[in-house]
């Protein structure tokens, strides 16, 4: 007596049956990525940390120093088309003065603009507690105030040694690669003895004047610890890629040096 209800049950329940069969299978076609491995998540982005100066005075001449902005703004730049996580760091933390303010370059203005961007400089993290993040590498930006805090400061040798030890890029620009002149690796060597390497010259720190105010003259110091430096003429763009070392002369090399750094991070990606 009920036949007609149990027939009317399976004519309901056979077309919903090859549905789920055919989600399931549709599924299935969807989960494996295009090499047919099971997908997964997304890779994260890489990680850089751009490092600024703290120091403020230039020496005793009573004028204020700092990071020079076009050589944080434009590798800033780079890194952020290149969709990196960008973390602006700094020996003590806090504010990092800026200098060389030119709204005239346009990255410049772009920066400047952008309050967050800015108010980022102001309250940078301490090397300290950037230290333990997984950075794939680190940018040294110049300005004269780095020729006082950042060749003897413990937490920057120990951040680069970390980062290069790990496999990453270390990579500074003009005087930024005073961080470079203490920094050894495990082994002890200096990390730029045999390394090609660039930085604002002895004769560009006599063009503009500040060869008897500056600590020490830059260029020849790193030549001192090993380095084969490399230099173009006087405030023209040079830039050296030693193995996972990435220097840049001066001003006009920030870019040039940014580019450098995506483009080990991405080869060593694939």
């Amino acid at each position: 007596m009920h036949t007609p209800l149990l027939a009317r049950l399976r004519a309901l329940l056979v077309p919903a049956l090859a549905l789920l069969g055919t989600i399931a299978l549709v599924g299935c076609a969807a989960g494996p990525d295009s090499t047919g491995g099971p997908a997964g998540p997304a890779a994260a982005p890489k990680r850089v940390a751009i490092v600024l100066t703290n120091h403020g005075q230039l020496g005793d001449t009573g004028k204020p120093t700092g990071f020079y902005l076009s050589e944080a703004s434009h590798p800033y730049e780079v890194f952020r088309k290149a969709g990196y996580q960008i973390d602006f760091v700094s020996p003590k933390g806090g504010e990092a003065p800026m200098d060389g303010v030119d709204r005239n370059d346009p990255i410049n203005a772009a920066f400047l603009d952008d309050e967050a961007l800015v108010a980022r400089t102001k309250a940078t993290t301490s090397i300290a507690k950037a230290m333990s993040a997984p950075y794939d590498a680190v940018f040294f930006s110049g300005g004269h105030g780095t020729m006082w805090d950042f060749p003897n400061d413990a937490s920057v040798q120990e951040f680069i040694r970390t980062v290069y030890e790990r496999g990453g890029v270390v990579a500074a620009v003009c005087h930024g690669p005073a961080a470079l002149v203490n920094a050894r690796l495990s082994s002890g060597m200096y990390l730029v003895a045999g390394k090609d390497v660039s930085a604002f010259t002895d004769e560009e720190e006599i063009a503009v004047e500040l060869e008897k105010v500056v600590p020490f003259a830059l260029e020849s110091k790193l030549r001192a610890r090993g380095a084969r430096f490399v230099e173009a003429p006087n405030f023209e763009k040079k830039v050296a890629v030693s193995e996972r070392l990435v220097t840049g002369q001066n001003p006009a090399s920030a870019t040039g040096v940014a580019e450098a750094v995506v483009g080990l991070l991405e080869q060593r990606g694939r």
